[in-house]
């Protein structure tokens, strides 16, 4: 039996990892729950039991054998090390390790190989949009290799935590009311608005576009992989939605592309002809599991590409229930 703790544990993701961790019958003799010293004491309920957050510390992972973190990059970065030093493996949900080349980046059904080698005793969780796409990539990646992508994400605004959930369910209320709604979390109006909402990188790409183009190279294994990423916020709780245009270096039908997601592991295939309201959608997605695909058809422009439409929850798959799958597969 093993010893997990979660850092972060009363932070939107931290909570969602606990709940995974009953859900899926997590074989833990111990969980402890680890936070700042403003959310000390507090109480998490936990499989029928009250879970009392603890402040995190240098002395908090004495005995931990996986530590689940979600708390930001830079408590990952001061504290990751600590942990693996005492002994734990530590599965890290922010961007702190994602492209260190001593850190495996994992998605379990597509390179559960890299924990082969986890020099650091620490595994990196890819971005939420990023996860999605490449559990659905993954598939047609082995039978014809990715060489462009151009997705468009439509991002949850749970994503950005539980205040900005919040802020979105204010302002849909003031825009209800005919008031003028006010922005805090956000760097303008959400609701009824569609958001770029991250801290800006380079060559006039957000920070979470890049983490599209990087993660997915490390992630396929293969760095001449093309990504052209465009994201953006949408006044969506819960649930990431994708467009995806890929081309590959041997043509792929959207027939075959279907014969190869049908039964691929963590996808849940949509087929149908097309009609309104048929594709895959957030608010179906939300508190699931599956990556959902749908809308998958030939490329009217470019020849062998196909589009695709790909909708996961974002808290579940595409943080949580990632990190705890990674810790299922060192169990193995």
């Amino acid at each position: 039996m093993t010893t997990v703790a979660v850092v972060g544990a009363t932070g939107v993701v931290g909570r969602e990892m606990l709940r995974t961790l009953e859900r899926r019958s997590f074989p833990a003799k111990r969980v402890l729950a680890l936070a700042s010293e403003r959310s000390a004491g507090k109480k998490l309920e936990f499989c029928g039991s009250t879970l009392t957050v603890e402040k995190l510390g240098p002395s908090s992972f004495a005995g931990v054998d996986i530590a689940l973190f979600s708390a930001g990059a830079s408590t990952s970065k001061e504290f990751a090390p600590i942990a693996a030093a005492a002994g734990a493996i530590v599965i890290d949900n922010s961007s702190a390790w994602r492209m260190d080349p001593d850190v495996p980046l994992v998605v379990p059904e597509v390179n559960p190989g890299a924990l082969e080698q986890i020099k650091k005793g620490i595994i990196a969780n890819p971005n939420c949009s990023t996860i999605q796409m490449v559990v659905a990539l993954k598939p047609l990646h082995d039978a014809a290799r990715v060489k462009h992508i151009v997705v468009s994400t439509y991002q949850a605004t749970s994503g950005k935590g539980q205040a900005a959930v919040e802020e979105l369910r204010a302002q849909i209320n003031d825009v209800a009311q005919g008031k003028t709604p006010t922005s805090k979390v956000f760097p303008g109006q959400m609701a009824m608005n569609v958001l770029s909402d991250w801290k800006a990188g380079t060559d006039g790409y957000s920070e979470e576009e890049l983490k599209l183009v990087n993660e997915t190279k490390k992630i396929l294994g293969d760095a001449t992989i093309g990504v052209t990423p465009t994201c953006v916020r949408v006044p969506v709780v819960s649930g990431h939605s994708e467009s995806v245009h890929v081309s590959f270096h041997q043509p792929l039908t959207a027939a075959r592309a279907r014969d190869l997601l049908r039964n691929a592991p963590g996808i849940k295939l949509v087929e149908g002809d097309y009609r309104p309201g048929g594709e895959p959608q957030p608010i179906q997605a939300a508190d699931t599991d599956p990556v959902y695909v749908g809308r998958v058809r030939d490329d009217l422009a470019v020849p062998g590409s196909l589009n695709m439409w790909i909708v996961s929850d974002n808290l579940r798959k595409g943080a949580a229930l990632n990190a705890v799958q990674i810790a299922e597969l060192l169990r193995r």
